[in-house]
């Protein structure tokens, strides 16, 4: 009995510890330190406990005038909650400490954070589907790069906003929309399309761009 839990668990964390490693070899000439790394992916994960309820609320009122579940409407107002207590915890939880001390450091955490939440998600799914090894990879591939991607744009433009210092509201709300619509898109993908298919693709499109995010604040750091 004990063994059955402990496998939707293990294989639901696995995704997320991948994909740190993945993203945190982008920050290897300043490397974070590991205590809060683990913090950070602590307060991510917690964070997705808090968006539950709003989630509900939203999907009450929705009902209630008429939205589709799964209409343009909905898929942006669930998806956004998502993205602002991503953000939220990062900036109150990690933001005010000193070891956030460089602009690629928005980008690292945020994408840390993001794998915490998704790691929750995956649990949950894993838990209802246990031993479906396609759902193991599909979350490999899909729900968790997506949060870690969308929660990365988040960063990247929080990224620019350290690099100017100014317009730091315009750069996250920005960035937020954006994570929002990119997040929104891919749900709908998922819904219309399939787990497989267009909404791989798309995310390998975002990972591309995402990737090469890292090197244009990687290159403006260095001319500091």
């Amino acid at each position: 009995m004990a063994i059955s839990y402990l496998v939707p668990i293990v294989l639901g964390l696995l995704p997320s510890f991948a994909w740190i490693v993945f993203f945190l070899r982008e920050d290897k000439d300043h490397p974070e330190p590991k205590k809060l790394i683990f913090y950070t992916f602590i307060v991510g994960a917690a964070s997705s406990f808090l968006v539950l309820p709003f989630q509900i609320f939203i999907n009450e009122r929705l009902i209630a005038v008429g939205t589709p579940i799964y209409g343009a409407t909905s898929l942006f107002l669930l998806a956004a909650v998502e993205e602002i207590f991503k953000f939220a915890v990062v900036y109150w939880a990690i933001s005010k400490r000193r070891e956030f001390d460089e602009p690629l450091d928005a980008m690292i955490y945020m994408i840390i954070a993001a794998l915490g939440f998704a790691a929750v998600e995956n649990v949950a799914s894993l838990f209802q589907v246990i031993g479906n090894l396609e759902t193991v990879a599909l979350r490999f591939i899909g729900a968790t790069l997506l949060h870690s991607l969308a929660s990365g744009l988040v960063g990247f433009y929080w990224a620019k906003a350290m690099l100017k210092k100014r317009s730091f509201a315009s750069n996250i709300i920005w960035g937020l929309l954006l994570a929002t619509v990119l997040h929104a898109i891919f749900n709908y993908l998922i819904i219309n399309t399939g787990p497989v298919g267009f909404s791989i693709v798309f995310l390998v499109f975002i990972a591309y761009f995402l990737l090469n995010d890292f090197e244009v604040i990687k290159q403006a750091e260095a001319k500091q």
